[in-house]
């Protein structure tokens, strides 16, 4: 019997050394160039239409068939830059995207904490209403705002345009913060209770420190969908609000392409700070851990 063993023992671990030598081979081959072949059409895709502002705005006398314009100037952006509308409707874009990632934060905030740590009655019928106003037709939307915001009054202004901005940007913060509660240790709070901290101190050091990166992305998603609203600022603004996306469509309706390129530069540069801006304070592990 012994003998038996060992023999079985001998053969079982030949077979297991044969088994992990075993490789498999994929039906297409992967070179190592594939991944980064890809990579440069998707970059060149996404930076295309960019490049193509970026020679617009400082040419002068672009035509077809000419591959670059033939003379280059920096007069498209002096005079965009100078325009008091253009310095007018930055001010208002970037108050009205800044207040409503602010208080998105401040409404979601315990929607999100709700919804992530808890189980109650009615928690389904809670996240299909926030979902709907994803689904609306913004139209329909801005259409019935308008009518209630002329009647209290807020139509025009940029309390009535921050207010509306908050139906969309709302259900993305709820969803992001959510989704970091729905990972929360409620025990680190616990433990700082029982070491004497208060709820507005536990609040501070334990509570926000930990979902930060969610809190930063929820925010960058308020303040970029806010930035580019159009129909709904049109629709509330009643054309009293001028902010960039209102200006830029007007333009772009029929203008000059050269000082719309400049314009839409300069729509583009405030997103792109905050991108930049949010993504220094992130790390990809944290991201990763998060989501």
């Amino acid at each position: 019997m012994p003998d038996n063993d060992q023999r079985y023992a001998e053969h079982a671990g030949k077979h297991g050394k044969q088994e992990r030598k075993i490789r498999v081979t994929p039906l297409i081959p992967c070179f190592p160039c594939t991944n980064y072949f890809f990579r440069i059409i998707l970059y060149a895709l996404l930076a295309a239409p960019l490049g193509v502002f970026i020679l617009y705005s400082f040419s002068q006398g672009w035509f077809f068939p000419a591959p670059f314009p033939e003379t280059w100037t920096s007069a498209a952006f002096e005079r965009v830059l100078s325009d008091p509308r253009t310095l007018s409707s930055l001010r208002d874009s970037l108050l009205i995207a800044t207040a409503v990632s602010l208080l998105s934060l401040v409404i979601g905030f315990p929607a999100a904490r709700a919804l992530g740590l808890r189980q109650f009655r009615g928690r389904q019928i809670a996240w299909l209403l926030l979902y709907l106003p994803t689904v609306v037709p913004p139209l329909a939307i801005g259409m019935g705002l308008n009518i209630l915001f002329l009647q209290i009054g807020l139509a025009g202004t940029i309390p009535g345009i921050v207010l509306a901005h908050l139906v969309p940007t709302l259900p993305y913060v709820t969803f992001t913060l959510a989704g970091a509660f729905a990972r929360y240790d409620e025990a680190y709070e616990f433990q700082a209770w029982v070491l004497g901290a208060g709820a507005w101190r536990t609040l501070f050091i334990v509570t926000l420190p930990m979902i930060a990166p969610s809190l930063a992305v929820a925010a960058l998603f308020a303040f970029l969908i806010s930035w580019s609203q159009y129909l709904l600022t049109l629709l509330i603004g009643s054309g009293r609000i001028i902010t960039l996306p209102v200006l830029l469509f007007s333009a772009a309706s029929g203008g000059n392409p050269v000082t719309i390129a400049a314009l839409a530069l300069v729509f583009l540069a405030p997103p792109a700070l905050v991108i930049l801006a949010t993504a220094r304070q992130l790390h990809g592990g944290e991201i990763r851990e998060q989501y």
